[in-house]
């Protein structure tokens, strides 16, 4: 037996999300009240410069209470076609940057238990510079390069929290490592 969704009901909503309270039938067959939050999902984009230095931002992380390094990125706009159109906006506000080449890493779930939220996660190489645009929230936001295995330790050390940016940098430390 499956979940059974009976009811659902927007308790709270904002631009960037929706907290829903479903009335359901849990896989044991009892009534139960599941809140979540709905989000139109977030981009990661691993920006590799020739020469294979990644571009990294760091700013002042509200939910968090403090600075992180983290890969550009940002929420799904309702104005973006999709995840890809949203991944080339994010870059571009937040470094300037534009990338020739797109490619789809994959996705990875931040809070299954909570929320419905994707982060789509896309390698982007090809690069060519530009003027940044970051939204008045991104006023603190800085824009550092580092080599691939620093990005890398970054990640191993702790100090690079971001799901969707841990995860983006080590699937393609994987894939380096399957290639050779």
């Amino acid at each position: 037996m499956a979940w059974q969704l009976l009811e659902s009901e927007v308790v709270h909503s904002t631009p960037w999300f929706d907290v829903r309270s479903d009335l359901v039938i849990r896989p044991d067959g009892a009534r139960d009240v599941y809140s979540h939050v709905v989000t139109p999902g977030s981009v990661t984009v691993l920006a590799l410069h020739q020469d294979d230095s990644v571009v990294l931002t760091r700013q002042w992380i509200y939910t968090h209470g403090g600075t992180e390094w983290r890969l550009p990125g940002g929420v799904i706009d309702a104005e973006d076609a999709d995840p890809a159109a949203a991944a080339r906006r994010e870059l571009a506000e937040e470094t300037g940057l534009r990338a020739g080449n797109w490619h789809k890493l994959g996705i990875v779930h931040g809070a299954d238990s909570m929320s419905n939220h994707v982060d789509h996660l896309f390698l982007a190489t090809g690069l060519t510079t530009g003027t940044p645009a970051p939204d008045r929230g991104e006023s603190d936001l800085r824009v550092r390069r580092l080599a691939f295995p620093g990005a890398l330790s970054l990640v191993r050390n702790g100090q690079l929290p971001h799901a969707g940016s841990g995860h983006a940098l080590l699937l393609t430390a994987l894939r380096r490592a399957e290639t050779g």
